[in-house]
């Protein structure tokens, strides 16, 4: 209505007055007339209905008595204000806003206010127009918050952040209520995942109920029947709270297992629960999204640490978490048993492959019986098994030797076959028998090899002498400096290739030491010597130094490397002045910073220094790429790597063993190069040997493959001759690869 229809009205009292009353009476949308004074002169049936207060007691009434509570207080002061200036939030405009019915339901509305000044008059009317938009309010919620969590579950938020997401949303939707996503776990014990507004004790109480397999069973049959769960039980504590009834569903996966519960508490208020049942409807389908996408995420963890046939770590897993007791330094020492089952393949050719897995399942559980908690139990392959103990002495292994053979060579029955074992037991130990992993479990092999040979059911230690290690490292320690000095390591290069294109993206650098009497030295042997006697920062900063050159060497004669990783030990990331040395470097040789790459190693990603995160962020402020090796084999990759500025992942090689015949490395694999895809990084796969590899990985969109299908680490002129052979072909993947 305008204001020179109301000043018509005045000219012409006894038409317009009329006409215009009965037709705001009937009129379908709630209307409101308040007067100079802000009482209420006007109240037709439609705002009856909508506020649930009949005319007689709001006429004459304060249109505060309309107004949320929360608002009461300074609705005077907005409305003297617009009055005063003219200038206000709501008249003139249209806004929606949410009030609650005398039955407590909550209303959304879409108010329009107009301020209406009588010809002649100094008094000023306001007249409101509302409009009842509950259910497209709702809708619009709901369609919002499907928007957000299908986002949020896209970009690998963890089944907790979603979870509290979904909790805070239907806290807001549902005003007095309080929801709650729980969780149902295998041995049917409730656990309270996300309840930001839950109290502590209410919360406690949930957390402590077990369900029957009856009770887990009917909550799959009869939705209904939740309520007895998260309600019923423990109403009284509830009800001590203010908390008056309870919303819930199971939440249900796809294949019909129940995963958990999803309940919205009501403190009071509306009562009726439509729309709280509404938001459980709603919330249930991403309650069980998020579950199934975090029992998934689990299950490729396990896949990549574990073996799946007897659930112990397997080879991998293993050297990280024998490389981690090593780097705790200090006084650390433990003791490193291999098992190797005599006549084992008697007993798979007799038995069959089904048996034989069952046989070493046993075996497996033999082990663990025999070991405690802070024990690392593994199976390396075939029947080979690997426990390492901590604080282990030379007494106390034998004893467990002892104890272990006898453990395992109890009569096993497997299907109508009972058979007698024996099996020998080799012994290395840290720190007198080797510096790393590779050494350790070495020379434990060789150890078991020397117990089978002297007779069955035997265990034999390590041959070295106490002090014969630190010779060994004594004597290749001096070597390496007197070889750095005179230039006697050099480096060689393996390609990466592009999967898509068969262009090369690159290649990287790998230290090679040729000594004239020592002969060739594996690098895993001398790099651990250098770390240990301080040499690696200075084999380091020579790789760098070294492939800078070479790579200004191959541009001026005419071959382009894209670019060169270099592999640098966790002790450079300390030294705050690495960013600075590999900029000089660049500018020097003329090279852009995206022509050098480095690999940083499971050991960088363990260190939370300031000093470390803050070099590696400098180094990637350089656009220098920064590529995470063996990615997906160590504990601490996974959770860390949104936090580094890495620009690259490399997929280790042990993934790709058998990785033709091993679905469960093709699952991790196809996990792994959708989470480099997903957060925009370089995925590169390690250790590719076969056409057939090669395949697997295209159809899987790998970016980048290395391995001997394509070359072997080259020399630089060997390399050469490669680029050229590949230049002319237009393609670096031979045909038939």
């Amino acid at each position: 209505m305008r204001p020179d229809d109301l000043e018509f009205m005045v000219d012409q009292p006894e038409i317009s007055a009329d006409v215009l009353l009965s037709a705001m009476e009937q009129a379908i949308d709630p209307m409101v007339v308040i007067d100079e004074h802000n009482n209420i002169i006007f109240f037709n049936p439609a705002a009856e209905e909508i506020w649930g207060l009949p005319r007689e007691q709001v006429m004459g009434q304060n249109v505060n008595c309309l107004v949320p509570l929360p608002e009461r207080a300074k609705h005077n002061g907005y409305i003297d204000r617009n009055r005063e200036t003219g200038i206000g939030r709501i008249v003139g405009t249209s806004r929606e806003v949410e009030f609650q019915r005398s039955t407590g339901e909550y209303v959304c509305g879409e108010l329009s206010i107009s301020r209406v000044q009588l010809t002649g008059s100094s008094k000023i009317y306001y007249i409101a127009v509302m409009k009842d938009v509950t259910e497209q309010s709702r809708q619009r919620r709901i369609l919002v918050l499907q928007n957000d969590v299908l986002q949020a579950l896209a970009s690998d938020q963890t089944v907790r952040e979603v979870g509290e997401l979904l909790c805070r949303r239907a806290d807001r939707f549902v005003p007095d209520g309080m929801a709650a996503l729980i969780l149902i776990d295998s041995a049917h014990a409730l656990k309270v995942l996300a309840a930001p507004g839950m109290p502590a004790r209410f919360r406690a109480g949930l957390d402590s109920m077990v369900l029957t397999d009856a009770q887990v069973e009917e909550l799959g049959s009869s939705p209904a029947t939740s309520n007895a769960v998260v309600w019923d039980s423990y109403q009284s504590v509830a009800r001590s709270l203010g908390l008056v009834r309870c919303c819930s569903s199971p939440v249900v996966s796809r294949t019909g297992k129940v995963m958990g519960i999803f309940a919205i508490y009501l403190r009071g208020g509306e009562k009726s629960h439509e729309w709280a049942d509404r938001v459980v409807a709603a919330c249930m389908p991403f309650c069980a999204l998020a579950i199934e996408q975090n029992e998934t995420r689990l299950h490729i963890a396990q896949l990549s640490n574990f073996d799946r046939l007897t659930g112990l770590l397997n080879r991998s897993s293993l050297h990280n978490v024998i490389e981690r007791l090593i780097l705790r330094g200090g006084n650390s020492r433990f003791s490193l048993f291999m098992v190797d089952i005599d006549r084992f393949r008697d007993i798979n050719d007799a038995l069959g492959h089904v048996n034989a897995d069952l046989f070493l399942i046993e075996i497996g559980r033999r082990i663990r019986s025999q070991v405690k908690d802070e024990c690392i139990v593994s199976r390396s392959g075939g029947d080979e098994f690997i426990i390492v103990i901590p604080d282990c002495s030379h007494e106390k292994a034998e004893k467990f030797a002892e104890g272990l053979i006898n453990a395992i060579a109890r009569p096993l029955q497997v299907g109508e076959n009972t058979l007698s074992i024996s099996c020998c037991v080799g012994i290395s130990t840290f720190p007198e028998n080797g510096p790393d992993s590779e050494t350790l479990l070495s020379l434990a092999d060789v150890a078991a090899h020397q117990a089978k040979e002297d007779g069955r059911g035997v265990y034999r230690f390590a041959g070295r002498e106490k002090n014969q290690v630190a010779q060994d490292r004594l004597m290749l320690g001096s070597a390496l400096r007197d070889s750095l000095a005179r230039g006697m390591l050099n480096l060689h290069y393996q390609p990466q290739v592009e999967t898509m294109t068969g262009g090369l993206y690159g290649v990287e650098a790998l230290s090679r030491w040729h000594h004239p009497k020592l002969g060739n030295i594996y690098p895993s042997r001398f790099i651990a010597v250098a770390e240990e006697t301080g040499q690696i920062e200075a084999i380091g900063r020579w790789s760098l130094k070294e492939a800078c050159t070479q790579m200004m060497k191959w541009d001026q004669d005419g071959v382009h490397v894209p670019t060169v990783s270099v592999n640098l030990s966790a002790v450079h990331f300390r030294n705050r002045g690495l960013p600075e040395y590999i900029a000089n470097l660049l500018q020097y040789h003329n090279l852009t910073p995206d022509r050098l790459t480095v690999e940083i190693t499971e050991s960088v990603m363990m260190d939370s220094s300031g000093d470390t995160e803050e070099v590696l962020h400098a180094i990637r402020r350089l656009d220098v790429g920064l590529s995470m090796d063996d990615f997906g084999t160590g504990y601490s990759s996974l959770s860390r790597l949104t936090r580094l500025p890495l620009s690259e992942i490399k997929i280790d090689r042990s993934f790709i063993n058998d990785f033709e015949h091993d679905t469960n490395a093709q699952a991790v694999t196809m996990a792994v190069i959708g989470i480099g895809s997903r957060l925009g990084l370089t995925v590169v796969t390690e250790g590719v040997e076969t056409v057939q590899q090669h395949k697997l990985l295209e159809k899987l969109r790998c970016d980048v493959m290395q391995g001997y299908l394509f070359a072997k680490p080259l020399p630089p002129a060997a390399l050469e001759e490669w680029f050229r052979a590949g230049q002319e072909r237009g393609s670096f993947i031979l045909p038939g690869q």
